[in-house]
């Protein structure tokens, strides 16, 4: 009907190629089952497959993590299970274990670890998880707590990089645990810390604090630059983007996860959306999806599945689309954040592949 007006003719045609080209920078709610995904941060703690299953059916590679709980199952059970789980669905599951401070008063506590590492190494572990207790809750012979940044680490350490494997530390805690319960700022760390009051710092000042947390995790980087390190759940500093952005550029060696984390960027969307928006394209090199999703063998199948499906489905409408959401951790609606597809391929994948040193 355009064909004796050609100037409108042109309009049209440009119309066009620019709708066309601002749509394909840019992922759509019904482009999730697409594409290939990681979860870096996930616990299949039992023979239980339900996780790995709604996995396969999403899209989705699982990296899952042994934790030093004080707590069944151990480390040694969490590891064996895990790889239960990889021998599965070996395209679809990898490892990461970790160790024990346990013997650390003991003169072999060095040779014990390495020994176990070379093993679950051997055995297709991508690397270690070093967990919140190294500061929390371990204390030496002198009664003191047992910081990350002791010297003795060095000879673990220096092992794992030897091996070409990586760290993933969770070290700290949100600043919401040094906090009253009615102070924090989102639904899920109260609930959290009210059902795990030995870790509510705000209850043990006698504790190392926030600050002390987070120089020590400093200090042990420092020692390590040519550790690939992972910081889980935004590495402690989830409350702020700007002082997140401080550490990632302090340590290129370091990317973190944002595993139960990603309500706290929900958060601060809720007063400046742009800001969290421009600090994960500025970063995204160093940001990797995780969940913390965990399963164990006296989970609902039906249940677990549902609600992996529910969490990975709401995180990528929060960041392929720019809708108004809410979230059940925070207190009011948020727009989502819209980035851009090249962003959104390295958060799900090429970062996981690029950090974990995973051959895929």
């Amino acid at each position: 009907m355009f064909k004796n007006n050609p100037s409108v003719n042109l309009l049209f045609l440009m119309a066009v190629i620019l709708t066309s080209s601002c749509t394909e920078r840019f992922y759509k709610v019904d482009d999730f089952p697409k594409l290939t995904k990681f979860d870096t941060h996930v616990h299949l703690s039992g023979s239980n497959t339900g996780i790995a299953e709604q996995a396969i059916a999403d899209n989705f590679k699982l990296v899952s993590i042994s934790v030093d709980l004080d707590e069944k199952p151990d480390i040694v059970q969490q590891f064996n299970y895990a790889t239960f789980q990889k021998n599965k669905f070996p395209e679809h599951v990898y490892t990461i274990t970790s160790f024990t401070l346990e013997n650390w008063n003991s003169p072999t506590w060095e040779d014990e670890v390495i020994a176990k590492l070379k093993e679950d190494f051997e055995r297709g572990a991508l690397g270690i998880k070093i967990w919140k207790n190294i500061g929390m809750t371990y204390k030496d012979a002198d009664g003191k707590f047992i910081m990350i940044d002791r010297p003795r680490f060095d000879k673990v350490i220096n092992f794992i990089k030897q091996q070409g494997k990586m760290v993933i530390g969770h070290l700290g805690e949100p600043r919401n645990c040094w906090l009253p319960l009615d102070s924090m700022t989102v639904s899920s760390d109260k609930a959290y810390f009210k059902d795990h009051p030995q870790f509510h710092m705000y209850l043990h000042p006698e504790y190392p604090s926030y600050e002390e947390q987070l120089a020590a995790r400093d200090r042990f980087l420092d020692r390590n630059p040519g550790l690939q390190f992972v910081g889980a759940h935004l590495a402690s500093i989830e409350w702020s983007v700007d002082e997140l952005a401080k550490r990632l550029d302090k340590y290129p060696n370091m990317a973190v996860d944002m595993a139960e984390r990603i309500c706290h960027w929900q958060y601060q969307s809720l007063t400046d959306r742009e800001k969290v928006r421009d600090f994960i394209i500025k970063y995204q090199d160093q940001l990797i999806y995780g969940t913390d999703l965990y399963i164990s063998d006296f989970a609902d199948n039906s249940n677990v599945k549902n609600y992996a499906h529910k969490l990975w489905t709401e995180d990528w409408k929060y960041f392929v689309t720019d809708e108004t959401m809410t979230a059940p951790q925070v207190n009011g609606s948020f727009q989502g954040l819209k980035l851009p597809k090249e962003v959104v391929d390295k958060i799900y994948y090429h970062n996981a592949v690029k950090w974990f040193n995973i051959k895929d």
